[in-house]
This record gives C-alpha cells, sequence and structure tokens, in this order.
C-alpha cells in the first residue's frame, strides 16, 4: 500500500471512529473525510450518515456491486476505496442514536444491515435470523433488540401502513409475543401477520437442513419382494461370478438377489420439551418450528411440552408452529420437574424414542435422577443448552459435568447440530 493510500485509508478510519462515539461532527475530520472521498471518485453522501445504502445505490447503481463481498477479502481491493464504502456500512449500523424509532427507522437499519451482511458475503437477514453465526450475530441481534425497544410497537402495530415497514426479526418476535396478550383489533392482526411470515422463513431454512432426513430402518426380519424393482443386479452378478462361462462367454445364474426395502412400522416417537422462561425466546421459537418439521416427515410422532413453573403439552398444534407460539407464555421461573411429570407417561417404546429437553438447566437439581432413570430405559436423551440464533448458551456447570457423566453431553446451542443428532435417531 502506498503512503497515499495509507493516509487516505486513516483519515476514513479516524472519521469513522469519531462519528460512531460522538454524533456531533468534528469539521476538520468531515472536510478531511469529503476530499478523500471525491479523491477516490465517490460521491460525498457516501459520508451521510441520514442516506441509507438503499437509497445511495439508487441514486449510484455502480456503487452496488462494489458494496456486495466487500469485507471477505476474496478480491483485491483498493483499501482506500474499500475502507470508504466499510466505514458507510458501519456507520449506518452502529450509529442509532438514542430515543424513540420509527418503523421506518427501524425498516431502513434492517436494509443496511442486510447490506452489511452481503458485504460479508452472507445473504440479507443470514447473520441475524440463521443459527450459529457467532459473536457477530449476537451484536447485530443485539442492536436490533435495542432498536425494537425503543419502538411504541403497540401504535405501530395499529396503523397498517407502519406495520407494513417492519422486517420480522428474532428480537420483533420477541416484543410481540411477550405483548401478544396486550393487543386487540388491527394491532393484534398486524401481529399475527408478522410472526407468521417469521415463522415461515425460518422454517423454509430449517426445511431444507431437514430435507434428507427419512423416518424408520430398514427391517430384514421381513424377507425381500421378489419382484424386479428390488433386484439388486450387483450383488446378483458378484455372487454368481463362479459360474463364468469362458467357453460361452456368459454368466450363468444361480440365484437372484433382492433389496430389503420394508421399514419397521412402528413410528420413531420424538419427545420435545422446551424451557420457554424469559431467557429461552430463541429456543422456543426454533424448536417449535422444529419440531413441526419433524411432525411432517411419515412415521415420526412427535410430542412437545414447553414449560416454566408449569408445564404445557402442546402436541396437538405441533404441526402448526405459528399457533404454538401464540398459545406460549414467555417468561416467569423454571421447573422442570412438571414437564418430566407430562413427557415420562408418553415414552410408550424406550428404545424408540428420543426425548429433547431444550434448556439452560438453570432448574430444579431433581431433575437428574430423572434424566438418569430416562437415560436407564433405553430412551436416546439429547439434552440441549439452548437453540438460539447466535449459537452461544449458558448452562448450569453442575448439570452440564451431570450429563456428560452419564454418557448424555449437553449439545452446541447451534440447531444444525440439533438436527443432526435428530437425523441420526431416525435413521
Amino acid at each position: 500500500m502506498t503512503t497515499s493510500e495509507e493516509n487516505r485509508r486513516q483519515v476514513l478510519l479516524w472519521r469513522l471512529l469519531a462519528r460512531v462515539f460522538d454524533a456531533e461532527e468534528q469539521p476538520s475530520l468531515e472536510a478531511a473525510g469529503v476530499a478523500v472521498v471525491e479523491d477516490l471518485g465517490l460521491p460525498a453522501a457516501l459520508l451521510d450518515p441520514s442516506v441509507s445504502v438503499d437509497s445511495l445505490v439508487q441514486r449510484f447503481p455502480e456503487l452496488g456491486p462494489e458494496f456486495e463481498g466487500l469485507m471477505t477479502g476474496e478480491e483485491p481491493r483498493d483499501r482506500a476505496r474499500t475502507a470508504a464504502l466499510a466505514s458507510k456500512l458501519l456507520l449506518n449500523l452502529f450509529a442509532t442514536g438514542s430515543g424513540n424509532v420509527s418503523a421506518t427507522a427501524l425498516a431502513r437499519w434492517q436494509q443496511d444491515a442486510g447490506w452489511f451482511e452481503q458485504a460479508l458475503g452472507c445473504e440479507p437477514g443470514e447473520l441475524r435470523t440463521h443459527p450459529g453465526r457467532g459473536e457477530l450475530a449476537g451484536v447485530l441481534g443485539g442492536l436490533e433488540s435495542d432498536l425494537v425497544r425503543r419502538m411504541h410497537l403497540r401504535e405501530v402495530l395499529a396503523d397498517p401502513a407502519l406495520s407494513r415497514q417492519l422486517t420480522p426479526s428474532m428480537s420483533l418476535i420477541e416484543q410481540l409475543l411477550r405483548d401478544k396478550d396486550n393487543l386487540s383489533g388491527v394491532a393484534l392482526a398486524n401481529a399475527k401477520a408478522l410472526i407468521r411470515r417469521f415463522v415461515d422463513e425460518v422454517a423454509e431454512v430449517l426445511r431444507t437442513q431437514v430435507q434428507q432426513t427419512s423416518a424408520g430402518t430398514i427391517d430384514r426380519s421381513v424377507p425381500p419382494k421378489r419382484v424386479f424393482r428390488n433386484l439388486d443386479i450387483e450383488r446378483t452378478i458378484w455372487k454368481n461370478l463362479t459360474n463364468w462361462s469362458p467357453e460361452d462367454q456368459r454368466l450363468y445364474v444361480d440365484r437372484l438377489y433382492y433389496r430389503h426395502t420394508a421399514k419397521r412400522t412402528i413410528p420413531a416417537r420424538m419427545i420435545v420439551v422446551v424451557d420457554q422462561s424469559g431467557s429461552m425466546v430463541d429456543a422456543m421459537v426454533n424448536c417449535t418450528i422444529l419440531a413441526s418439521i419433524f411432525a411432517g416427515l411419515p412415521k415420526v410422532d412427535v410430542h412437545l411440552i414447553a414449560y416454566d413453573t408449569r408445564a404445557l403439552d402442546l402436541t396437538p398444534w405441533v404441526h402448526d408452529p405459528f399457533e404454538v407460539l401464540l398459545r406460549t407464555r414467555l417468561g416467569g421461573g423454571t421447573n422442570g420437574m412438571v414437564a418430566m411429570a407430562q413427557a415420562r407417561p408418553k415414552i410408550i417404546d424406550p428404545r424408540n424414542t428420543a426425548m429433547v429437553w431444550i434448556s439452560d438447566f438453570y432448574d430444579n437439581r431433581d431433575l437428574q435422577p430423572e434424566f438418569e432413570a430416562v437415560h436407564r430405559s433405553g430412551v436416546k436423551l439429547i439434552p440441549v443448552g439452548s437453540v438460539n440464533s447466535s449459537g452461544h448458551q449458558s448452562v448450569d456447570p453442575w448439570f452440564r459435568q451431570k450429563l456428560k457423566d452419564l454418557g448424555t453431553p449437553v449439545i452446541s446451542g447451534h440447531i444444525r447440530k440439533l438436527v443432526l443428532e435428530l437425523k441420526s435417531f431416525l435413521n
């Protein structure tokens, strides 16, 4: 990098830091920043945080492709120009100010966040809604949560024009679920529409991860049907190679071999127990959707129980995660014993049953003997330390060690890992 290029880059970065930590302009830095971007052949509007990235790209379409993959480091770029474009994204993302937030401002921030995600090589919304994306996803989620908290959400939902500007996100869904009992009429209808949109979007992501899952295993105790479509040609040839006649140049087949295709007729039973206390909102949303997807597979019998200090059997609505979420009551304390009391009677055939228990396990320690009994009975016990967008989890160290000693360690909070565990059980 030349000295001139490095100097221009430093000016832009110092200006970015000054604006993020102090909304007031620093005249000398602003003037220097304008001079740099103009020297780079970029519009001065790039430095204006009141201009959204969408608006900027509409006015200067040639900038759109430059933002995509900007921060991946995959292509050699002018570092000063990269700093100018990245500064725009970061300033619009982090300089969120204070005070009340309008639906328009939230929608604009979400659009800018989408451009930032594209700069990192992701799809718009991927970091904020897809699970297992690490610390950066948590930062974006925190910024979005703060903006949602600063909205007069009830007033926005009561106005159809304003509510249409909202883009559903985990932060927004959390607020809607907490406040749904205080909504009515148009506001409630708009809230439900937003929840359903988000559920459908996340379901599409999870359905893609589950699509290769098959329920049931081949039952080799059932003789294969001797029909042409089940003929195992490769095995038939291999088993009859000793009958090859060099003189006739022919393979004489004494026996035909067929593939086993019959599968177990007993459905695999999956009991999903979700802690719905205040810290487990992501888990409640993701797992109700995941349960509904597995419930839609053939020969999978899914039961869903949510609990805090009380337990609620949501199995009748397991096929519709939207209805499940409307019946949840987020918040309150935690007592897993009430959930176990509902879950244990559902175990009919232990060796054909999986129990997925999703919680931070800051819970009644009388649960541990119950877990041990369930595991000893032959049930596949899958403890999960929350299933959230960031993949971070906080699990009671006592329970973590006890479950590890039992041979059923608490798995990561990434939902992809839970999907793999469940697929392993079903296959």
